[in-house]
């Protein structure tokens, strides 16, 4: 199964994770406060009930008629208002045959009354429960039962409040409360985000580093680095050392090798003359063929030792201009001509592969060309999706063109197969697009084979180059 890119990130990782985090804290912590709050706002209510329910009860005495009396002041002018939803009530209980008193407020409306077992007492012999009065409003009821006399004569004695009071004060806590810890919430996710980024930057800076040392730009990991990823740079630094000499230990490995089989060949090329001619030829040719596999998978070897060294550049107008100077020589008659622009432009990879492959291109445009062969080093941006190495930033294009026949899309194909030869006129193994070929994919680059503007063949090579700014 796929993974998408944001979750490779560690950066997006982490911020998801928080941000989930923070976000579920934030609900649980408003749920919590909206919650005790409640409770607080509705006991607090009931507080000023239970105290307006005594204020009632010590205003109401039996006068001398035998009859409710008294008049409550409770000090809020709401239990006046008609319909306000706080009321106060003494109605008598038992054979106590009394008018009960109302606030004036409730007027001649009455109030339900819940059974015993729907709102039981409290060991207070309180009870709170809420009703709708005559006008569908929500009160809450402090109730309770009390005697007034002697001779045993009681009455229930009731006070309510509106609770749309107590909801809109919920309500507009609530709304308070939400907006601060939004307004929290979003400055935190920002500061963390912010913290996240910060602390993850020297993971930028390391990976940064390694860029460097993997273009050729720097030989290991430089920058100071965090404790926590110090040792990770050590052990690259450590890594790199390593590999520096493996690659030393493979090229003196392939050094000796070459050293070793040069002179059996050269025995067996010397022998050759001095056998029949027929016999001589086949010995001479195979010890040729033998010659050019070896220097091919020697190079091979090489190449493939050195391919994760990370240190190899080389300047291209001072090799260039040794092996063009070499080949006007060796052609009188043919002109050639290098153009390197920049001049100081650096190529990553190993001085004597650059000279094997740009050498083989020589030779091969020298043999074909009729009157001239031109080379041209020039640096080109590459899009990462058309990239051979995606990884790399910096390339440079190498083209050498000749005027001569050229080769064909088909032509073209059989001339990188290893010990292809078109023309069985010319003298060679076959082996010389092969092994740039080789060389060239062995540094990730690219190698194309098209018609050129003279009509003559023109090999494009796309190689790694030393950023300027580092080089």
């Amino acid at each position: 199964m796929g993974t998408s890119k944001g979750t490779r990130s560690l950066t997006a990782r982490v911020l998801l994770l928080a941000t989930l985090w923070f976000g579920l804290a934030l609900v649980g912590i408003s749920f919590a406060i909206s919650k005790l709050y409640r409770e607080s706002a509705e006991r607090g209510f009931n507080d000023l009930l239970r105290a307006q329910l005594y204020n009632v009860i010590n205003a109401i005495a039996i006068n001398d008629q035998n009859t409710l009396s008294g008049t409550p002041q409770l000090g809020d002018l709401r239990y006046a208002q008609p319909g306000s939803g706080w009321y106060w009530v003494v109605e008598p209980l038992g054979d106590f045959a009394t008018p009960a008193l109302v606030s004036s407020s409730l007027g001649v409306s009455g109030l339900p009354v819940p059974s015993i077992l729907e709102a039981p007492f409290d060991r207070r012999y309180e009870r709170f429960y809420d009703v709708k009065d005559s006008s569908g409003r929500r009160v809450q009821v402090a109730e309770t039962e009390v005697v007034l006399d002697g001779e045993g004569h009681a009455a229930r004695f009731r006070v309510t409040g509106n609770l749309a009071i107590v909801e809109e004060q919920i309500a507009d806590f609530s709304r308070s409360l939400h907006v601060a810890l939004a307004v929290f919430g979003f400055g935190s996710l920002l500061l963390n985000g912010l913290a996240i980024l910060y602390g993850l930057k020297p993971l930028v800076r390391a990976r940064e580093a390694l860029g460097k040392v993997r273009n050729g730009e720097a030989e290991r990991l430089e920058g100071e680095f965090p404790r926590e990823i110090q040792p990770l740079a050590n052990e690259m630094n450590a890594l790199i050392e390593s590999n520096l000499r493996i690659v030393d230990r493979a090229r003196m490995q392939v050094g000796n090798l070459a050293h070793s089989l040069k002179t059996p060949i050269a025995v067996l090329l010397n022998e050759s003359n001095l056998i029949d001619k027929q016999q001589g030829d086949v010995v001479r040719a195979q010890a040729e063929a033998m010659q050019a596999q070896v220097q091919s998978y020697l190079h091979r070897a090489r190449i493939a030792a050195q391919r994760d060294s990370v240190l190899a550049r080389t300047e291209a107008e001072p090799v260039l201009e040794r092996l063009v100077r070499v080949m006007r020589k060796l052609n009188k008659d043919i002109e050639f001509t290098l153009t390197v622009d920049p001049a100081d432009a650096k190529l990553a990879m190993e001085q004597q592969d650059m000279e094997e492959i740009v050498g083989n291109l020589l030779e091969n445009a020298a043999r074909y060309a009729k009157a001239r062969v031109t080379v041209s080093v020039t640096p080109v941006e590459v899009e990462a999706e058309r990239s051979p190495d995606p990884a790399r930033k910096s390339w440079i294009e190498l083209l050498v063109e000749d005027d001569g026949p050229g080769l064909n899309d088909d032509e073209a194909a059989k001339a990188l197969k290893r010990g292809m030869r078109l023309d069985e006129s010319m003298p060679g193994t076959g082996l010389g697009l092969s092994i740039v070929n080789e060389i060239v994919s062995e540094y990730h680059g690219r190698l194309q084979l098209m018609r050129g503007t003279s009509g003559g063949l023109r090999v494009r090579m796309l190689l790694p180059a030393v950023a300027k700014d580092h080089a």
